[in-house]
């Protein structure tokens, strides 16, 4: 189970690095990181400060998991990294279903670039790492 904590931890930090290249100007994947509307498009452009706060979410992700696994020697379980554990867990189980048009397994817009990224990347990526956080409060 520990191996698939640490894949874990290094998914969300290497997501995150991906973040802070973004919010720094990079322009690398970030065509097919948003969703896209039919005509074109991307649905929404986010803001710097909604860059950061992701940015730094998945590092506090990482690091509650992290802690939660009793894995940090000077930070053990308690209740709050069980209860970020399971609200995060909600999180990504809630974006692996999707919005019922754009996003996650339940989308209807299939045909842009995004779209295919999500079917074969993301959607899958956000189920483990719920099933993962789930995991880690249930046992």
């Amino acid at each position: 189970m520990q191996l698939f904590i640490y894949l874990s931890i290094i998914i969300l930090g290497l997501v995150s690095v991906l973040h802070f290249y973004w919010l720094f100007g990079g322009k690398w994947g970030l065509r097919v990181s948003l969703p896209e509307k039919v005509e074109g498009g991307a649905v929404f452009t986010p803001r710097w400060i909604e860059t950061l706060i992701v940015a730094v979410g998945l590092i506090g992700m990482a690091f509650i998991l992290l802690a939660q696994n009793n894995l940090i020697p000077f930070f053990t379980p308690n209740a709050f990294t069980k209860w970020s554990c399971i609200i995060i867990t909600f999180i990504f189980l809630l974006r692996a279903i999707g919005d019922f048009k754009y996003l996650g397994f339940s989308k209807r817009i299939k045909n842009t670039n995004f779209s295919r990224c999500d079917t074969k990347f993301y959607s899958p990526l956000c189920l483990f790492l719920g099933l993962i956080f789930m995991t880690s409060w249930l046992f």
